[in-house]
Order: structure tokens, then sequence, then C-alpha cells
């Protein structure tokens, strides 16, 4: 009987979010796009208090730039901060919020690799992969709850319905997405860069940068992303509709010149 409430109950939870991902991929989102901008939003809040934000005018600006000619083929006002910390690391959140290390900007050398960075983490948020992460979550641990109420509605696990928003990660929902999930901001993010005016041929160096970086561990943007040949190989495979797209919008006089 339990097997069977808990067979139906995550049934319907995947009939009722059932939705498709920009590269055709089929997603499971359970949650509302209210939930999840509230959700960044209070990560983003959290991080700026808890991390040391630059205040060095040209870095500000010169980030802003790329993140701005990046979020203006997107849509929206987006929040952009710059915090000091020596990590090669940038993220994009639900609610329209970028965060951008400063360890970062040695690892991307030029506006174009820094370009390929954001556009890779503004796909991420465009194509719903925190919603999809956390609806996955969501939908095992509810159907388990489910069970575990009925068995022991007193104890931890019946108790926990409100901690899944945690997932156990300390801002909530910055945690590692999966190499699907990787490798779809790649090739998303690749063509988002150059509707923007971007060298998308930068995004192979940036990569090559990031491994001569890493050594023999990954910097912790590249955790849990494919191999370096894969990415490599995957952009490749992107790039001639990339350049196109570039091209396109050269012709639009979008030709950023971030300094």
């Amino acid at each position: 009987m339990l097997k069977k409430l808990f067979t139906i109950t995550l049934f319907a939870m995947l009939l009722s979010g059932c939705a498709t991902s920009p590269t055709g991929r089929r997603q499971l989102l359970l949650m509302s796009s209210g939930e999840m901008d509230q959700m960044g939003a209070q990560s983003f809040t959290s991080l700026k208090k808890d991390l040391p934000i630059e205040q060095d005018p040209k870095i500000n600006a010169y980030v802003r730039c790329v993140a701005t000619a990046i979020t203006n083929e997107v849509g929206g006002d987006w929040e952009v901060v710059v915090f000091k910390e020596p990590s090669a690391n940038a993220f994009a959140l639900p609610g329209r919020k970028i965060g951008v290390h400063t360890g970062l900007l040695a690892i991307a050398q030029n506006q174009h690799q820094l370009a390929a960075v954001l556009g890779h983490e503004v796909a991420h948020v465009l194509a719903n992969h925190s919603n999809e992460r956390v609806s996955q979550q969501t939908a095992v641990s509810q159907g388990l709850s489910i069970t575990q109420a009925i068995l022991s509605p007193e104890s931890e696990l019946g108790q926990t319905g409100m901690g899944l928003l945690g997932l156990g990660a300390q801002y909530g929902i910055i945690m590692p997405f999966s190499r699907a999930h990787e490798s779809e901001a790649d090739i998303y993010g690749i063509d988002l860069m150059a509707k923007a005016g971007f060298d998308p041929r930068e995004s192979v160096a940036l990569w090559i940068n990031m491994g001569k970086a890493g050594g023999q561990t990954p910097p912790e943007f590249m955790s849990t992303h494919p191999s370096h040949e894969t990415r490599i190989s995957d952009l490749q495979k992107q790039m001639p509709d990339a350049l196109k797209l570039r091209k396109a919008a050269l012709a639009k006089g979008k030709n950023p010149q971030c300094k």
C-alpha cells in the first residue's frame, strides 16, 4: 500500500511538472518562477553579507560592462556584484542575480572569455536548471516524507518538508549542476555571448586557461563540469552557428568594448 502511494505521488508530480529545456531535453519543474526568484534573491542577500565585495570602480565597471551586454540579450534588470574572492568562480541565480569572483579575472583574460563564463551562467538560469535540480530532489524527498510520515510522523524525516529548500547547501540553491546541465549551458551560453557581439572562439581558449590553472585539481568553477576534451569538442561543434550569430550581431552594431 505504501509503495503504491509513493509511486502514485511521484507520478502525479512528474505529470504536473513536465517541461522541455532549450535543447529539447525533458525537464521536471515543480517550482514556480516566483518561488525560484525568491530563493535566488535570498541566497544572493546571504552572499553579500558573508563575502567581501570588491570596491575597485574599474573592476566593477569592466565586469558590469560584459554582464550588461549579455543580459541585454535576455531582458530584465540584473544585479551584478563582484566578490573579492580568489577562486575562479562566477554564478547566476534566479531573480536576475550575477556574482563574479575576482579570481576569475586572472583566468578569463579578456572581455570575450569573461563573456563565455557569464553567458554560460545566465544560460543556467534561462534553462531553469536550478528549478529542475530542486524539483528532482523535491519529488523524491516528498515521496519519502509522505511514506515516513505515515510510518512515523514524529521522525526527523517526517519533519523536514521545509528543509528541502536548503538541500544541504550553504546558500540554498547554489549547488553543483549535473554534467547534462553544464553541457546544455555551454551550448546555450556560447550562442548567447555571440548574440551580444563577443567572439565565441574565445570560449575554447577560456577552458584551456581553466585547465592550466587547475593543474591536477580543476578550479571550483569546473568541479562538476565535463572533461576538457568533451567541452571543447562540444563548443567546436556549435562554433559555426555561434559565429553566424556573432556576424549578425556585429552587423547590428553590437560590438562590446569592455576594458
